[in-house]
């Protein structure tokens, strides 16, 4: 293989193609990418078996080949080589050499007959989609992924099709987000529930521009993103998601319409007063035409009021400032709407159009 590229083009596949290079792993092949010169392009790939990325790029090929190299390492060697043309070389017995300028390194590569290529999907569903929604679809739902490695499908986002629209939904035992937005399409309905780190990583290298679209296409197994020239396939996330929809009480006893730059200030001034070892919540009191935010903890004690607008009964609710905040600052709204029913239930933060709602539940309301 002999190919010739540059370094910036090189350097952004690689940082797309390392999301699906596995931090640890036993298996040393699922540590390299894989490189593929033919035609007038270079393929990278890298898959870690349950997520796999290839991306291409411009080049010029001298001698079609493929190999495999340590993702890491490669990596770090084009991250310090000047800002130029990089060409890759490698011989039968898979030693690469990689020139750049007056820079040249030597570097074993890998039996690529070893790496694990990405499946052939056949999709089941296709729908179209801009990246710029999917990419803010993701960030605003995203947040309230389960990290945790108990319960897999409060680890993924549940995806659902039907008539025009997409539906975004995740859940982490503490709060729940619903995001939808309409497509330029119908489509047949079709669900699954995608690994939120694919979608983590997915909305890291989609584009902002509301021009460029994108394919997703969904089969039994897996999801496929396609967008320029890079291609994710993801597995799924087996079994049957959460009924969200009978966890949601549309009722309410008081409805809350405030700033939501007032708001959100006011929660982050009370998390200055919150340690890792003494997790006070914040008491929202809510009454006539203001909303009271007070918090005391072992550090200190904070007392501030805000203006709302208010319909219904007086209330007193306690909150995990920091749950409320991750929902409040992805709402792009200039004002909030919130509904409360009682002290010890969770609290419905939705627009009237219904393309957003945010359900978070309260903690144990224990005066001082």
């Amino acid at each position: 293989m002999k190919v010739i590229c540059m370094k910036e083009m090189l350097m952004k596949a690689m940082n797309t193609v390392s999301r699906a290079v596995p931090v640890r792993t036993t298996m040393d092949i699922l540590k390299c990418v894989l490189l593929q010169a033919e035609d007038r392009e270079l393929k990278i790939t890298a898959n870690d078996t349950a997520l796999g990325i290839e991306t291409s790029i411009d080049a010029l090929v001298s001698e079609p080949g493929i190999t495999a190299i340590d993702a890491s390492l490669l990596q770090s060697i084009i991250r310090k080589l000047p800002d130029s043309e990089v060409m890759i070389e490698s011989d039968a017995e898979q030693t690469v050499t990689i020139s750049c300028e007056q820079s040249r390194f030597t570097i074993s590569g890998r039996d690529f007959d070893d790496f694990v290529f990405l499946p052939e999907v056949n999709a089941d569903a296709c729908i179209e989609i801009s990246q710029f929604t999917l990419r803010e679809m993701t960030n605003q739902v995203i947040f309230s992924v389960a990290d945790s490695d108990l319960n897999m499908i409060m680890a993924g986002v549940y995806v659902e099709i039907f008539d025009n629209k997409i539906r975004m939904t995740t859940l982490d035992g503490h709060r729940i987000s619903i995001r939808i937005s309409e497509l330029k399409e119908s489509y047949d309905p079709v669900s699954a529930i995608v690994p939120g780190k694919t979608f983590n990583d997915l909305a890291k290298i989609l584009s902002p521009d509301m021009e460029k679209t994108m394919k997703v296409s969904f089969s039994k197994n897996h999801a496929v993103f396609e967008f320029e020239k890079t291609k994710m396939v993801s597995r799924l996330i087996e079994g049957e998601y959460f009924r969200v929809d009978s966890m949601i009480r549309d009722e309410y006893a008081t409805k809350i319409t405030v700033n939501k730059k007032l708001f959100f200030d006011c929660l982050d001034r009370s998390t200055l007063l919150i340690s890792e070892s003494d997790k006070k919540p914040v008491i929202v009191d809510v009454k006539d035409e203001e909303m009271g935010i007070r918090l005391k903890s072992a550090i200190g004690s904070m007392n501030e009021t805000i203006p709302i607008e208010k319909e219904g009964a007086d209330i007193r609710i306690a909150f995990n400032p920091r749950l409320l905040m991750d929902v409040i600052r992805v709402i792009e709204d200039e004002e909030i709407t919130v509904y409360l029913l009682k002290y010890n239930y969770p609290c419905r933060i939705r627009n009237e159009e219904g393309t957003y709602q945010y359900v978070v539940l309260p903690v144990n309301l224990r005066e001082e």
